[in-house]
Formats: C-alpha cells, structure tokens, sequence
C-alpha cells in the first residue's frame, strides 16, 4: 500500500465514520496528508486529520482520531493504530499490505511511479533559448539540466509536453555578434560592445571557407549573419544534445517580425484599449493588469520594443493550442513574471497559462577556489567546459539536485570523486550493487520470490515504505515545478538501501538453501532497482550495470 493509497483508505474510512455518527463528511480535507516519523517508532505513517476536521465537525480531536481509529484497526492492510498527542494517528502496515508495494512495482515496470494529474493538459515548456552569439554558459546548463528533467517529471504525470528554444535572431545582440565575427576575420580585435572568445575566429574561419568573398562582399554583414549565426547554433543544438537534452521545437523570433505576427499583435491590443499612446511611444497598459509598471511595446522611432516580440510569441504559442506556457528564465529577468502575465490578460487571456520559473547563478568552484575562465569562451565557463571536466551525468546530477530558485556552487573536485561523498557516484552505485546482487542471483539460480508478507525486519520495512514514497514524489516535483524533489528522493533511496544491504542478506552462502525469505528479498532488490531507474531516467541521467 502505497502512501497515496493509504491518505485515500483513511479519508474513506473517515467519511464512513463521520456518516454514522450523523457528521459532514464534507469538513474532511481533500486530500488525508501521510507523511513518514522521524522516529520508526511511532509507526509506518502517520496523519493529522482527526486534528484537521474534529473542530469543523464539533467533537474532541482525540475522540474523532480514536472513532478513526477503531475502524481502521478493522481493515486488512492496517495493522495496528495508535492515538498519539492531541489526535494523531500513528499507523502501522499489514505485512501483506506493505508487500504489495514490491508487487506493484514489478508489475508496472517503467511506469511505476507516473501519473495523471497532467492528463489532456497541452504544456509548452521553453527553457534554455540562448542566444545564439556565443556557446552555452553556466546558466544555460542548469536550464538545460533542470528544463529537461522538468519535462520528464511533467510526462510522467500525463502531461503532453512540447520543449521548445526560442532562437532569438532578431535585435541587437545578432549585429554585435556579426561585426565580432568580421572583426575576427579581419585579425582585429573585437568591437568594443562585441563579443570575445577563440570561438569567434573557428566561426569566422568557416564563413570564409565557405563564402572565400564574404570579406569583401557587398552584403558582407548579411554573408557573415547568415552563415555564422547558423553555425553558432548548430553548435549549440549540438553541446545541447550531446548533454542529453533535445527540443521538439525551434522557434525563430525573426518569424514573428517577417510574419506579420508582431503587428497583428499590436493592432490587437490597440483596438481593444490595452496600448495607449504617449511621449511618441505606444504603451501598454501593464499596470491595469499587475505589473509593477507599463512597458513601451512600440518605441518612438517607431521599432517594436522586445515585449513586442514576446507578446505575439505568447498568442502564437497559445494559437498552437497549448493550456499551459512554462517559460524558464534567467536570474535578471524576475521582470518577465508580471511582464508576461500582463501580455496574457492584455491579448484577453487567462494569466495563469503563464508561468515563469527564474533560477539563479552557477559558480565553479576547484581547490576552494572560483573557477572562472573558460578555455574557449574567453569570458565565461561554457556546457562543455563542465562537460569536459566532469562528464554529463555528474553534470546533469550536480545542476538537478538543487531547487533552481537559489544560487549553486558546483564543486568539481567533489563531482569528480568515486566515493559516496559524491551524490551521483552514491546514487549510481546503489543501482549497480542491486544490478550486482541479481547477476549474482542468476548464475547461483536464485528466482525472485513472492512471498513479501515474509519482509517484516525493521530495514525491509523502511526500504519498501522508501520505494512506495516515489510516485508522491514524481507528483509532487510536478506540482511544484521541482524536478530536484527526485535527486534528493534517490539520495535518500541510496541510504536506506544501503542499511538494508548491511542488515538483511539477500542471497543464500555456501551450501545454505534458497528459503522463501530470500527469494523475497531478491524481489525487494528488483523493485528497488526499478525505482533507482525509473527515477534517473527523469534526471536524463544514465544508470549503470556496474561501476
């Protein structure tokens, strides 16, 4: 019995239980919440819903819990309950009962663990979306890592997502990164608002092998745009898949502009009021709709602003017909939450098909020191720079497991260790010792067993309420945006799978026969290693046979 399938016993039992003692079951939550004691003592679970409904309903909390109490006790897959405290409710698992999380999870396989609070929701993600003037830096990657890990954790909950880069090859940062490159191909130093970088001369190298008059052409700028922005982002496009993250989308901002779209968008939003004219400029009216202030969408020279761009990229993602639009963003752009809510009502949308999610700045760190200079880059540590150092998986590990909202120092003499101290090298390894453990099983001719009832030691019992943690946690990392909730899951997996290792002996030694018990425990093994996969393919993270 899984954590989920309790909270739905418990607030069924509590419904029974309020209807018969002539009580609203109504007052009950709609969700029972179950969480796991710190102290094992205290019981398998434990919930708080007599102390959430007993006043609503007009009786003592501990009455209430002691009512839950005795009609539980009753079911087959309560073992015991305990009245703890004003009212808690300390519950202890049928043998049978906790056993069949190791069944449920063999049965499903690959799927154990996903969901369907996503169901028939169309979700458009967009993360990454760097500029294509230069490689991917630091904040690029933990985008890359974390949007791609997001999408998964989305996908396993039933949602139909659709990752998406926003090529940004319009505007001013394009031009500079064109005259860097000529500048490059000329041997001059870069413009002095350009871009710097080895980089820079490999790009403009290859324009001129392919365009040897692209010097001295009269379109050089266009030869030089058109060629070397290209092979900025196939670069990227590579870096990016070779780091495990791919995109079904790539939408090129310029096709707003050439489209019509960005027009379209700004008559839309003079018609119906939204913009107004002042100072030469037409506003919108951002602050009507809780932006902390109105933006200028098109300029008093008459160019459209940048919101202009994102304005018609939100109809347009909307028109594609997606409910929800996640868009990823870089720690300088917190104005981008009201900003883009502000467009959603202003196009007479639902702001909260919007949502912005902003992570927070990357640093390096080797010998206690900063690392700050890329080898290529020039300026700034790039995907591949990490990649080189540390490889993709303790790449990928490293940039998930924190909450994206908070600063990461990353320390690469740490991710470079094989030894427990290094978070994926611990998780990794749990799944290879249980790999280990069913090789050994299969030459000695041990079979998985089904007699789980037979897992009543203290570790047994904490390794399978651990792995029957896991679908609330992919739930939750979906609910809440925080695909770190499953590193951090893993982590605590690797723990407790370690202790039950130390404690209970899976295979038989010697001439020992084969008993029932290790057979179960074998099946625990399985489930377990189940779990570790399931949860690392969310992190775009390989598990590996043996290390």
């Amino acid at each position: 019995m899984t954590p989920a399938a309790l909270a739905e016993l418990v607030r069924a039992t509590a419904v029974d239980v309020l209807s018969t003692r002539g009580l609203d079951p109504a007052a009950l939550p709609t969700a029972v919440t179950i969480e796991r004691p710190r102290n094992p003592e205290h019981g398998d679970y434990a919930t708080n819903v007599a102390l959430q409904t007993a006043k609503k309903v007009g009786v003592a909390s501990r009455d209430l819990a002691g009512w839950l109490a005795d009609a539980l006790t009753g079911t087959d897959a309560i073992a015991s309950v305990e009245v703890a405290g004003p009212g808690f409710l300390n519950l202890r698992l049928a043998a049978d009962a906790q056993g069949a999380i190791v069944r449920d999870v063999l049965a499903a396989g690959e799927a154990y663990g996903r969901g369907e609070q996503f169901a028939g929701v169309r979700i458009n993600l967009e993360f990454v979306s760097a500029n294509p003037t230069g490689p991917i830096h630091l904040g690029g990657t933990r985008w890359a890592a974390v949007g791609d890990a997001l999408g998964r954790v989305l996908a396993a909950n039933g949602g139909a997502v659709t990752r998406e880069y926003y090529f940004n090859d319009a505007g001013a940062q394009i031009d500079r990164f064109v005259r860097s490159l000529i500048a490059a191909a000329k041997g001059e130093p870069a413009p002095e608002d350009g871009y710097a970088g080895d980089y820079l001369g490999d790009i403009a190298a290859e324009v001129l092998r392919q365009e040897p008059g692209a010097l001295t052409a009269e379109d050089s700028h266009e030869v030089f745009r058109r060629i070397g922005v290209g092979l900025m982002f196939e670069e990227i496009k590579k870096d990016l898949h070779d780091f495990g993250t791919d995109f079904d989308v790539f939408f090129h901002e310029d096709s707003l502009h050439k489209s019509g779209a960005v027009a379209k968008a700004v008559d839309q939003l003079k018609d119906s009021g939204a913009l107004y004219f002042d100072k030469g400029a037409w506003w919108l009216r951002s602050t009507e709709f809780g932006d902390d202030k109105d933006r200028v969408v098109i300029k008093s020279d008459g160019d459209p602003a940048y919101i202009a761009g994102d304005i018609a990229y939100l109809a347009d993602k909307r028109a594609r017909g997606f409910d929800l639009c996640i868009y990823m963003l870089g720690a300088d752009h917190h104005g981008y939450v009201g900003r883009l809510k502000a467009a959603a009502s202003a196009l007479g949308d639902d702001p909260a098909s919007v949502e912005v999610l902003i992570g927070q700045m990357v640093n390096l760190v080797s010998e206690g020191k900063p690392v700050r200079m890329s080898k290529r880059a020039g300026t700034v540590i790039t995907m591949q720079d990490l990649v080189d150092a540390v490889g993709v998986d303790a790449a990928r590990y490293a940039m998930t497991r924190s909450s994206a909202d908070s600063s990461l120092d990353i320390d690469l003499d740490l991710l470079r260790k094989r030894s427990n101290d290094n978070p994926v090298f611990y998780v990794q390894y749990a799944h290879a010792r249980l790999s280990s453990v069913l090789r050994n099983a299969a030459d000695l001719g041990v079979t998985r067993g089904d007699a789980v009832d037979l897992l009543a030691h203290d570790r047994e019992g904490d390794l399978i309420r651990t792995v029957g943690e896991f679908p609330r946690v992919v739930a939750t990392a979906g609910e809440l945006r925080e695909p770190h909730r499953v590193a951090r899951y893993l982590e605590e997996l690797a723990g407790t799978y370690h202790r039950f290792y130390e404690a209970c002996r899976v295979l038989p030694r010697g001439d020992e026969e084969t008993t029932e018990l290790h057979r179960a425990r074998l099946s625990l093994c399985a489930a377990t290693r189940q779990v570790f996969a399931n949860g690392l393919a969310l992190l775009g993270v390989t598990a590996p046979e043996r290390m």
